[in-house]
């Protein structure tokens, strides 16, 4: 009779852990189901960022195609977007890295309506040019005198036209900096111990550009793409809006101006990895981009 009780309790025995191997087994399929899920909507994710930076190429392709002359900005735009997508294509599809492309693509968007935006007019410059040219040829066997000053007039406009009132720099670059006691700063590479950011660039001299006061907008990225400081918003009037970590304010005079400004440390210390620091101008105009990495 003791056998026999033993054996069935065997038995249930054997029945529970049946169960829970059954259990097991089904939690684990379901687990690799779930991953295999997701990898395929990172994945799914990864191809709509190339799709769209091949678009934003293929864009750039044609403006230059269509351009009567070498546009540099263009050029060098097209070739970021090439390093991009080489970048998207071969790293692991992640959230953090997903959001970080999904907000330089925006970005790139930004500053490629701003570029195009820049062709088309001096195309129509160009036009107009061209038809004040010919009326002036025309009017040579009338009034020589008077065509002498249409020819003076067209040659000041042709340069302005070709100088441009907007502002460029001419250098650009972005310092770790360790603050000591004596106040003294110096450069690291260090993470832990960079005390702030030192962010400086050189105004190129523009004879033709407004004179007085100015503000450009430096906007700093940390290695998961998030921006450093108080994170302002800015909104052009073609629509086209910047999330920036400090506005740096100076009085342009039309010459050569070299201005330096600093980024905090944040709530402890900075992190490890990359970072990317971008300055536009105040009609949102990409002027320059700078990357470097704390260890």
């Amino acid at each position: 009779m003791t056998e026999t009780k033993s054996n069935n309790g065997l038995k249930v025995l054997a029945g529970l852990l049946g169960v829970v191997l059954l259990g097991v087994i089904i939690y684990t399929v379901s687990l690799y189901q779930e991953k295999k899920k997701n990898e395929a909507v990172l994945s799914s994710e990864k191809e709509l960022v190339v799709e769209d930076l091949n678009s934003l190429k293929s864009e750039y392709d044609k403006a230059i195609l269509e351009s009567n002359a070498t546009n540099e900005e263009l050029v060098s735009a097209r070739d970021n977007i090439a390093k991009y997508i080489d970048s998207v294509k071969t790293m692991k599809a992640d959230i953090s890295s997903l959001s970080r492309y999904r907000r330089q693509v925006s970005v790139l968007k930004a500053e490629r309506a701003q570029l195009l935006k820049q062709v088309d007019s001096l195309k129509t410059s160009n036009t107009l040019i061209a038809m004040q040219r010919d009326s002036t040829y025309t009017e040579l066997e009338k009034q020589t005198v008077f065509n002498d000053s249409l020819v003076v007039q067209n040659t000041q406009l042709a340069d302005v036209v070709e100088k441009g009132s907007a502002l460029n720099l001419n250098t650009f670059n972005v310092d770790a900096v360790k603050e000591r006691k004596s106040g003294k700063l110096v450069s690291t590479s260090r993470a832990k111990s960079t005390d702030k950011f030192k962010i400086c660039f050189t105004i190129a001299k523009n004879s033709i550009a407004g004179a007085g006061d100015r503000e450009f907008f430096l906007e700093v990225l940390d290695p998961q793409g998030n921006v450093l400081g108080e994170s302002y918003s800015k909104t052009n009037d073609a629509g086209a809006s910047v999330t920036y970590s400090k506005g740096t304010n100076f009085y342009y005079e039309n010459k050569a101006l070299d201005v330096c400004d600093y980024i905090s440390k944040p709530a402890g210390d900075f992190q490890k990895g990359n970072y990317m620091v971008n300055v536009y101008d105040d009609g949102l105009k990409l002027l320059g981009t700078s990357k470097f990495t704390l260890k």
